[in-house]
């Protein structure tokens, strides 16, 4: 898959799908040439090494007015030896210098794909699943190695990056800035698509043509944020779902990152991601290191649904880990929406009890049970159950809930504390704080140190003191704040731009700690709900709290714009009571369990509210989720309708050998008397027969003609009619001889 030609000094890196392309300069710097389709590969392609004499260039190859690094497109570019666009690294060296010149030293291809130190990546089981280029580039005045590195995926058009450097001189360097990748593209002819929102309403599609300048995404908040994913794609005009084409870049991180494409005069569109250079700075003396998150390239020729495919295959599994990566989710109830905090122990058991009897198979206890708390002034940081509420403490409760046959899940939210709070009172200095200044109180709480080792493993020991001591099942992770005032007291002076990415290594840590010790836990992150639903999250916890919003109609959009990147088995998706706590709409039953479906499915309500009806509902939607969950969560997802363009949404899943398929149809608001309208599917097998709708539809009609969704606002039959209507259709392959 990866392929050096000594003569040419020519790199390709090429499968079924793709080709990446790019050579050593005769400066020993490295140009690109080509990413793209999968092209033959050849001895020789300097015929697509672009260069002429520019007017006026002030910055041309000695002897040679046609080499110019302003105008030629690079593969890790500097600032100031000759280019003068923004560069991929930066660093200040100890005369004052930020003068850079890293050159071609060695390089070597080697199986499957190593590990990075203390980051999350995605990985291979086997050596033949791809292939890694490590490039080693050196600057000699700075007496420093840089190592670029390229895994391609043998049967994925997927390649990923990420950078790492070592200073193995004297004299003392000033990292500011180090991009996981650089990708110089030879036109802007894209539209870049980027996934913002804010707090419930996190992961809208916004779509923009690319113009000269620079336009970037970003986070400084400490956290990949509710505002902004650390994901953009780049997709030609006539990109739609099923056709066109689409590059796609996906940064495997979960703190504060820059998305950026900055578009030359020439037109050339040099695209970097990684850790935000604000705020960053690592001083490397002797022998430091730093390494870079990964960036995960995908591209596809078959527009966007392949794109996102290809990022469901990968994260799902080779992204995700543990037990829980290839088996189904439990069903489960979340206990926050039908009490806050306001429970006791004979309450939540009563709860359980009754979930028991509608077919949930884990309960899960929310905020509330800890320390002294009862509002979210109090009690974050410690850690031992509130015997006031749980007089057995989670030991006693967890036990009584198992005795049920269910099993228990408990919430956390170790990275902070509140200001009244044991830990807060013990250790003041523990917390995130400019020495001098006012710190914002964000949501009644401060921001633990995680740059800070100690404060990690007194966290850790206190979760492990709960879980060894009780029966836990499932873990929600949440965080309720970004950060601010961002100040270490353990680091110096030289070591603070060192904080924020060192707090992010320190959750990683936490999590490692915890994953590997309790192996049959199952792990969900949450962020006030969606505010740090990326990659790296992935990597410890397969699943993800997907926006705090829970009505359904909103979650049309959020999980829609979620799939752009994620599986469905990464989200976590639940139905909850009407009127609904955030938009305060009343959606139907049915509804709310259709959306809920397309995720991992549960419920985030007091069950013991339920009418009769209601629970006969629910009991039946449970046991279709049970019947289905597989597909659900592991087949093919198609995007049919998108909610940001009509008044209509729609996706299907199909499993793998194509036999069976839902879809889901979505209608927010009522139309009067429109036209006819019909949903073309997709992915389905064109030669196999799909009982639907009792009719018996080959494939071939179902994805050309498709099924009939006209409205029947206007007729007699009032079936599908008013607001907020949706409708699962269930496709099963029908034998000729049944």
């Amino acid at each position: 898959m990866i392929q050096f030609h000594e003569e040419s000094k020519t790199f390709h890196l090429y499968n079924d799908q793709i080709s990446y392309i790019f050579k050593i300069l005769k400066n020993n710097q490295l140009g690109q040439l080509y990413y793209g389709k999968r092209i033959h590969d050849r001895d020789n392609f300097d015929h697509l090494f672009e260069t002429s004499p520019r007017p006026m260039s002030s910055c041309s190859y000695e002897g040679d007015l046609t080499f110019s690094l302003e105008h030629i497109k690079q593969e890790y570019p500097v600032y100031g030896s000759g280019d003068l666009r923004h560069p991929a690294i930066d660093i200040t060296q100890e005369n004052g210098s930020h003068i850079l010149n890293f050159e071609y030293v060695n390089h070597q291809i080697i199986q499957g794909k190593p590990q990075l130190d203390h980051l999350p990546a995605t990985y291979v089981e086997k050596e033949d699943e791809a292939q890694t280029l490590i490039i080693t580039l050196y600057d000699d005045v700075i007496d420093t190695k840089l190592q670029l590195s390229y895994t391609i995926y043998h049967d994925l058009p997927v390649i990923t990056r990420n950078a790492f450097i070592i200073n193995e001189g004297k004299q003392k360097l000033r990292l500011n800035q180090m991009m996981s990748m650089s990708l110089d593209l030879p036109d802007q002819d894209y539209e870049m698509i980027e996934l913002t929102g804010s707090w419930a309403r996190e992961r809208s599609i916004k779509t923009r043509k690319l113009t000269e300048g620079i336009q970037s995404i970003y986070s400084l908040r400490g956290c990949s944020s509710h505002q902004f994913n650390p994901f953009i794609a780049l997709k030609r005009e006539n990109c739609k779902e099923t056709s066109g084409e689409v590059l796609g870049f996906s940064l495997v991180y979960s703190g504060n990152f820059l998305a950026q494409v900055e578009v030359d005069n020439y037109h050339v569109s040099r695209v970097s991601m990684g850790i935000h250079p604000h705020g960053f700075e690592y001083l490397l003396d002797h022998l430091d290191s730093f390494q870079s998150p990964e960036v995960v390239m995908v591209y596809s020729n078959q527009g966007l649904n392949k794109m996102s495919q290809t990022y469901h295959q990968l994260y799902q599994k080779r992204l995700a880990r543990g037990k829980y990566r290839d088996q189904v989710r439990p069903i489960l109830v979340n206990n926050w929406e039908g009490t806050y905090f306001d429970f006791n122990e004979d309450k939540i058991v009563s709860m359980a009890n009754t979930a028991k009897e509608l077919g949930i198979e884990l309960f899960v206890l929310d905020d509330g049970w800890f320390g002294n708390r009862n509002n979210d002034h109090q009690g974050l940081g410690d850690w031992f159950p509130n015997l006031d509420k749980l007089p057995h403490g989670i030991r006693g409760l967890s036990k009584r809930i198992h005795d049920l046959g269910l099993k228990f899940g408990l919430w956390f939210e170790p990275e902070m504390v509140n200001e009244n709070s044991n830990l807060y009172r013990n250790h003041p200095e523990w917390i995130l704080k400019t020495p001098h200044r006012k710190s914002c109180h964000g949501r009644n709480q401060y921001i633990l140190d995680f740059s800070n080792h100690e404060v990690v493993e007194y966290i850790a020991q206190a979760m492990m003191n709960v879980i060894d001591d009780s029966c836990i099942s499932y873990i929600k992770w949440d965080m309720n704040r970004c950060m601010s005032e961002v100040y270490s007291s353990t680091h110096d002076v030289s070591s603070q731009g060192r904080v924020m990415h060192e707090y992010i290594l320190g959750v990683y840590h936490l999590y490692d700690v915890l994953t590997t010790k309790y192996p049959d836990i199952l792990f969900e992150s949450c962020a006030s709900g969606g505010a740090r639903f990326d990659p790296g999250m992935l990597y410890y916890a397969p699943q993800c709290w997907t926006s705090d919003d829970t009505d359904a109609i909103e979650r049309l959009k959020i999980q829609y714009g979620t799939s752009l990147v994620y599986p469905l088995s990464s989200m976590e998706s639940h139905v909850s009571a009407i009127p609904n706590h955030q938009t305060f709409r009343n959606t139907p039953l049915e509804t709310r369990a259709n959306v809920a479906y397309f995720g991992t499915f549960g419920y985030e309500l007091d069950v013991n509210q339920l009418t009769f009806e209601e629970k006969e509902i629910i009991k039946k939607q449970i046991s279709f989720m049970k019947q289905y969950r597989s597909l659900f969560q592991f087949g093919t997802f198609y995007r049919l309708k998108s909610p940001f363009t009509s008044n209509e949404t729609a996706w299907m899943v199909v499993s793998h050998d194509k036999t069976q398929a839902i879809v889901g149809y979505y209608r927010p608001l009522q139309e009067v008397n429109v036209g006819y309208r019909r949903l073309p599917l997709l992915g389905l097998d064109e030669d196999k027969m799909y009982h639907v709708n009792d009719l018996d539809l080959y494939g071939d009609e179902l994805m050309n003609v498709g099924l009939i969704i006209s409205d029947s606002s206007c007729g007699e039959n009032k079936d599908g009619c008013g607001d907020y209507y949706s409708k699962l259709y269930i496709l099963k392959e029908r034998k000729e001889n049944e």
